[in-house]
């Protein structure tokens, strides 16, 4: 079980009680508008989380949920996807609407992409965007991963994201 902590978050693995945050956030239009643009409901939502869970055992990395320090809220999913048939291995997030433009994305997936550049040992780590979904091009773009493609995934036509282990390192450096 892997839990990282930034100044202001946990991510930590989902618990049941999780649930009812997950679900209001999957049942939003405005964040799943990006995510396929089909709102889950409840039970949807529960088979979601549970397949983020199920990906940590079949894999041995997955999204974590991200929790407010100062008000132990979930805020939203952030982590590693790399599904089979997926094009390459994925850090992703995905915050409930409440908690949008607060830095949260950026710097729950910083420790993300730090932990699967340091403790995974990723050469390369990818985003998969909407191209009409600007937030998340900026949060990519301010972790230091620069459009290299588009693809389609699940129906999507997606803008591919990336950076490199080494150029990550000195990002970090600096």
């Amino acid at each position: 079980m892997v839990t990282l902590e930034t100044d202001r978050l946990w991510l930590r693995m989902f618990q049941d009680s999780d649930l009812d945050a997950y679900a209001s956030m999957s049942a939003d239009p405005e964040v799943m508008r990006f995510l396929g643009g089909k709102v889950l409901n409840r039970n949807e939502a529960w088979r979601s989380m549970a397949q983020v869970c199920g990906h940590w055992q079949l894999r041995g990395y997955g999204m974590w949920a991200v929790v407010e320090k100062a008000g132990g809220e979930m805020v939203g999913r952030v982590g590693c996807l790399n599904p089979e048939g997926w094009p390459g291995f994925e850090i992703g997030w995905t915050l409930r609407r409440e908690f949008w433009g607060q830095g949260y994305a950026t710097e729950a997936a910083r420790a993300a992409f730090d932990w699967a550049f340091e403790k995974l040992g990723m050469p390369h780590i990818i985003s998969l965007i909407a191209p009409s979904n600007t937030r998340s091009i900026r949060v990519a773009e301010r972790l230091g991963e620069v459009l290299e493609g588009k693809t389609r995934v699940l129906d999507m036509d997606v803008l591919v994201y990336g950076i490199g282990a080494e150029d990550w390192l000195q990002r970090r450096m600096l």
